[in-house]
């Protein structure tokens, strides 16, 4: 193959549009597919559930908001967003940084907890249902494998950017 000239792009091969087409797609109708059955079993959107998974993991279920934006892969004004809506349902709250008078903790209520332990069950046989069991056991591991690379290049870029 002949060397290419530094504009000219490099298009993808069929196969690799193929396989571009297919995450794509899937990733889409599988966020949707698991949106949609969250909001109607709890009424929590994919974002607002993943801020009380990372914060029920976290000491003292409280996290500093930028930790959390990075956790969850949010920007800071997207989570600011969905952590007001939360904190006026009553699921979070925001507190002063004890280690940093200018940073705020977000820590998750009594409420919160109740919500999550309500809506895991549901949302973890939704997984279950429209990921895992669809696919083996090495498909799952490879697309954790790649997914992850993925993530981790991802971050770079955006740490760069």
């Amino acid at each position: 193959m002949a060397a290419t000239e530094p504009d000219e792009p490099r298009w993808l091969t069929a196969d690799e549009q193929r396989c571009w087409r297919a995450y794509r797609d899937g990733t889409f109708l599988l966020l949707r597919a698991l949106a949609r059955e969250l909001e109607e079993g709890s009424g929590l959107s994919l974002h607002e559930y993943e801020v009380l998974v990372r914060l029920s993991e976290a000491p003292g279920r409280t996290l500093r908001m930028s930790e959390l934006a990075a956790d969850v892969t949010h920007s800071r004004s997207r989570l600011t967003h969905t952590i007001g809506r939360m904190e006026a349902a009553g699921l979070v709250v925001r507190v002063p940084c004890p280690q940093d008078a200018r940073g705020v903790n977000c820590a998750l209520t009594p409420a919160g907890w109740e919500r999550l332990v309500t809506a895991a069950p549901s949302h973890v046989a939704s997984v279950r249902t429209h990921l895992v069991d669809v696919l083996s056991a090495a498909q799952l591991a490879a697309l954790g494998a790649a997914m992850g690379a993925v993530a981790e290049h991802a971050r770079d870029v955006v740490a760069l950017g």
